[in-house]
């Protein structure tokens, strides 16, 4: 009886996951090495370089979607290597790492043009977490006053009012609002907030989000007031100037 043919398997089409292009500059080489080998395992392509001025340089070129500088470089400093991206209307989102930690200096880094700063030693977890938040942002993040209706975010100065009345928030709840006035008049999920505001990379079963809301509204939406914050049944939150 003769053998009926096995069919070769057929190749099957899959879609390749965009590679994140991530550029380095960094004059510590343990440093450069740990980052790079943890962020290659996250899917990472990483270049890295060791002074200012070719890190400036391969920043030009265009080629990558996410920058990591260090703020003491030799050749030319991590600040000055922002300034002139931002000069030259060059938006690549920027992570700047520093050994220093003071309010002024963390300051000094957001006005110079980087979009998130952290200050070593850090955890690669950590690290990882605040890039990804980087990619995920809007395209209008550079901004550093959002308004939404009667509300006012200053970004430098971390201050927060409603129409002219100044709102004391601690970090997690001004870190919370920010997200939400990115995206005014979005319903965002508690799953959403969870893993955007919170870096969760799993969703615990909590009330967290809850609970933080609701302080943030009783600070935001006196009585009174026109409410901003808004319960979405059934699926999360929003803030939206009703209409």
């Amino acid at each position: 009886m003769s053998m009926m043919p096995v069919p070769e398997h057929e190749a099957v089409s899959r879609p390749i996951e965009p590679v994140i292009r991530l550029l380095l500059i960094e004059d510590d080489e343990s440093i450069a090495s740990e980052v790079s080998e943890e962020l290659k395992t996250r899917g990472y392509d990483v270049t890295w370089v060791d002074n200012g001025i070719l890190g400036l340089e391969a920043a030009q070129s265009g080629q990558y979607d996410l920058m990591v500088v260090d703020r003491m470089l030799p050749e030319m400093d991590g600040l000055s290597v922002i300034e002139a991206l931002r000069r030259q209307k060059i938006t690549l989102p920027v992570l700047v790492l520093s050994a220093l930690s003071a309010v002024d200096d963390r300051v000094n880094g957001l006005k110079a043009g980087g979009d998130d700063y952290l200050t070593k030693p850090f955890a690669m977890e950590e690290l990882a977490a605040r890039l990804e938040a980087l990619l995920r942002r809007p395209t209008d993040s550079r901004v550093t006053v959002l308004r939404v209706g009667p509300l006012e975010m200053d970004l430098i100065e971390r201050k927060v009012s409603r129409s002219g009345r100044d709102v004391e928030l601690l970090p997690r709840e001004f870190r919370l609002l920010e997200y939400m006035m990115r995206r005014p008049g979005t319903v965002l999920t508690r799953t959403m907030l969870l893993e955007d505001v919170w870096n969760y990379r799993f969703v615990p079963q909590t009330n967290l989000v809850d609970v933080h809301i609701g302080k943030l509204r009783r600070k935001i939406d006196l009585h009174g007031e026109t409410p901003l914050i808004h319960s979405i049944r059934g699926a999360g939150f929003s803030l939206r100037v009703s209409d």
